[in-house]
């Protein structure tokens, strides 16, 4: 049948491979066949099994199951500064079973990219009195719920989120170190110098980045959000063989140590007499010690080994 007005294409069939061979063509011709790649793929994406996956901010998003442990969602700033939503996170160091080897500030400084002679957890060798023996005490931010170094900063630099870490973001940082000077535990740096960066590549916004180094900026320990978001361990946690750092969630009850022991918050607490450091400032830290009792290891003799063997 023809299809009339003079033309001679030869009918609706005619007309139909004339069509598809001209779009071939001019497609072939102009994007050099990416546009009919794209339409193989598609086809082929369809068959690939999808996945839904929930996102930190609530929502549901469908991806190829292939790509489920690439999957990361887009953290906002006003994500960052909030924190992670329902958590409320904690940490507990046993004194006794502490031995002062300081991997846990190594494994911080790895994580963080600092300098050997930069510490954001600092392990102190304490003594209460004469007549008691040394003991390790491994210092990093207390991370307050009632902290005095948001309430000096005037750009809003350090702030207290939501899910109980204590940040700083460099971005707004101006230098004034007013926060250094609030803060009663000394666990504060300034960065007087241009800091070497890493050739790392990071993926989520300020301050909840692993390389946080700016000259004329503070910095502190954070807690490893980055680590908190993907529900993994800080580094120091990960870093002390002895299974003296305990870490986790207040809401859950429950805290982790380096072993992937997990136990009741409530419990450790209660059965180790914990206490907080300088807990009578009222600015009510969120980092606990349970004390150096029955201890196996002594600072002094610890140290003279040390020195003996590097005779």
């Amino acid at each position: 049948m023809s299809c009339g007005n003079n033309c001679s294409c030869g009918g609706n069939d005619s007309r139909r491979d004339f069509l598809k061979s001209s779009v071939a063509t001019i497609t072939t011709g102009i994007l050099g066949g990416s546009l009919l790649n794209s339409f193989t793929s598609c086809n082929e994406k369809k068959e690939d099994e999808k996945v839904n996956v929930l996102t930190h901010d609530g929502k549901l998003v469908a991806i190829d199951k292939s790509q489920v442990a690439n999957f990361k969602p887009h953290i906002s700033e006003e994500d960052v500064r909030k924190g992670i939503p329902g958590k409320k996170f904690v940490m507990v160091i046993d004194l006794a079973k502490c031995d002062g080897c300081g991997k846990c500030t190594k494994a911080c400084n790895k994580m963080h990219y600092l300098p050997s002679n930069k510490e954001w957890i600092e392990v102190l060798e304490m003594q209460d009195s004469p007549e008691m023996a040394p003991y390790y005490f491994p210092k990093p931010c207390m991370h307050c719920d009632n902290p005095p170094c948001t309430k000096v900063c005037p750009v809003d630099a350090t702030f207290k989120r939501e899910d109980g870490i204590v940040a700083i973001d460099n971005e707004r940082c101006i230098g004034c170190r007013f926060c250094m000077a609030a803060c009663p535990y000394s666990v504060r740096l300034f960065n007087w110098t241009e800091p070497v960066k890493p050739n790392i590549v990071e993926t989520t916004p300020p301050p909840e980045h692993v390389f946080q180094s700016k000259k004329g900026c503070v910095e502190k320990c954070d807690f490893c959000p980055h680590m908190a978001r993907e529900g993994k361990l800080p580094a120091c946690v990960t870093g002390c063989p002895m299974n003296a750092i305990w870490f986790g969630d207040a809401n859950e009850d429950a805290v982790t140590c380096y072993d992937g022991t997990t136990t009741k918050l409530s419990q450790l607490l209660e059965d180790g007499a914990a206490y907080r450091f300088l807990d009578e400032l009222g600015t009510e830290p969120r980092v606990y010690y349970l004390p150096p009792t029955n201890r196996t290891y002594n600072a002094k003799e610890i140290k003279i080994e040390t020195n003996d063997s590097e005779k």
